[in-house]
């Protein structure tokens, strides 16, 4: 696809206060004792900066779209499974786009009606499918074996039916994250022989299928590949309508996927670029005679979040210094096993929360290592930065989104606790998200009570 100058990078300058937040974040976190030596690590998320980030995702479709279109911003729960995050965004006016029962309970626990839930999963089971049925809740089929299965369900369901396909439009730079390559897992495979004519039939045939679904990915594709992809899905509705000869296909969700920067503060690309090249190259898209679903995730809440752990040891090997602290694998799981796709900034405060000076010498190139008991649990290798030391800290920057709910529970080291802030002249307060996780809960989720269960065989 052609580049389009709408689409040239228009970065969005760091939100008013947002780094100040963070560092008295920081400082009053220590302060205020929700991290220290029997909690060496926590996450914290910035409330102010979460409520930017949806009113900005807002403002930006409000600019392009129709007046009266109906659009339904859906957070992606796998973003961030945690009740008091999807009823914030919930109080700004999103949904919550779900791929399990487990998601499907939380946005639910977080006040979200059925009008502003939507599920997608490529393995839905009968009684999944029943569920979201029973509740009205929409769904969008991922293939045509789900698709006869709806077929023996959705007699009187109110629930809006869409189909899934995969417009094949390729991949970005992260394989695991493109979901709309040649043989993606997701949705009907648009170019594969036939394809395309049997999902006219499957909506010529039924009547109740209204909606239409591509998502081409994520972190590392391009808005060139996402808009691409909408724009496949786009000319597929036209098809599908003026074959059946009436406008059958009222809504269609075109998935999320906005990329982070994760190299600074900077918020770029932005939700208004994104738009901004929808409306340019599927104007049609957003006239009027459809209805939007988006499922933004990872872009609503990365820059929002921080981990911050308790440096325990300082050491060295082989010369090069050593900062061992309480966040690795089991919370920056991608970072740690695909550091290249997923490096993440790190900054340094001393014990008490003070941004840690550079010394004399000036940075020292070290490792900041997490607890896990293998060798490559590295956060940061070989990194330039102020030479840590016991008792400091160090704080994981951009990781509001899959690393505070996404644990990986290696050597059973527990969920650390989660808490949103909000800075004012008074000072900095706290909200607990999630409290942290007992030795006993591990336990109890180990099978402490079953005990005795092999034994009895």
């Amino acid at each position: 696809m052609t580049a389009n100058p709408a689409s040239a990078p228009i970065p969005i300058p760091v939100p008013a206060g947002a780094v100040e937040r963070r560092e008295r974040a920081v400082r009053a976190a220590i302060e205020q004792g929700l991290l220290g030596p029997e909690q060496p690590v926590v996450g914290l998320l910035d409330v102010t900066g979460i409520r930017a980030a949806a009113a900005e995702l807002r403002a930006a479709f409000d600019e392009v779209v129709a007046p009266g279109t109906p659009v339904l911003h859906a957070f992606a729960v796998k973003a961030a499974a945690l009740v008091p995050v999807l009823r914030l965004l919930a109080d700004e006016g999103l949904g919550c786009e779900v791929a399990s029962p487990g998601e499907l309970a939380l946005a639910r626990a977080a006040g979200l009606g059925p009008g502003r839930i939507v599920l997608d999963s490529p393995a839905k089971t009968p009684a999944e499918l029943r569920e979201a049925l029973d509740l009205a809740i929409a769904v969008n089929a991922d293939n045509p074996q789900e698709l006869a299965r709806l077929d023996a369900l959705v007699n009187g369901t109110r629930s809006p039916l869409g189909l899934r396909v995969n417009p094949q439009v390729g991949g970005g730079s992260i394989d695991a994250l493109s979901t709309a390559t040649a043989t993606s897992k997701f949705g009907v495979a648009l170019r594969d022989v036939g394809a395309r004519d049997w999902v006219v039939r499957a909506f010529a045939q039924r009547p109740w299928l209204t909606r239409l679904h591509a998502h081409v990915g994520s972190q590392g594709c391009p808005l060139e590949l996402m808009v691409a992809g909408v724009q496949a899905a786009y000319e597929l509705a036209e098809e599908i309508n003026e074959t059946i000869g009436r406008r059958q296909i009222d809504t269609l969700d075109i998935g999320g996927g906005l990329p982070v920067n994760f190299t600074s503060d900077e918020v770029t690309p932005s939700y208004h670029e994104y738009a901004r090249l929808l409306k340019t190259t599927v104007p049609g898209l957003l006239d009027g005679r459809y209805g939007l679903v988006t499922e933004f995730g990872r872009s609503l809440i990365a820059k929002s979040g921080v981990v911050l752990a308790r440096v325990e040891y300082a050491k060295s090997a082989g010369g090069r210094p050593i900062a061992v602290t309480h966040a690795g694998a089991q919370l920056a799981t991608r970072t740690v096993f695909a550091p290249t796709s997923w490096p993440l900034r790190v900054a340094t405060y001393d014990a008490e929360g003070r941004p840690k000076p550079t010394g004399p010498g000036g940075p020292v190139t070290q490792d900041i290592a997490g607890p896990c008991c293998f060798a490559g649990d590295l956060v940061a290798e070989n990194r330039a930065l102020p030479e840590l030391a016991a008792g400091d800290h160090v704080a994981l920057l951009d990781t509001g989104a899959y690393y505070f709910s996404n644990h990986f529970a290696y050597n059973s080291l527990p969920r650390p606790g989660v808490y949103g802030y909000a800075s004012s002249n008074d000072g900095v307060r706290f909200a607990e998200v999630r409290k942290p996780q007992t030795v006993a809960e591990i336990v109890a989720e180990s099978g402490g009570a079953e005990a005795e269960g092999l034994t009895a065989l």
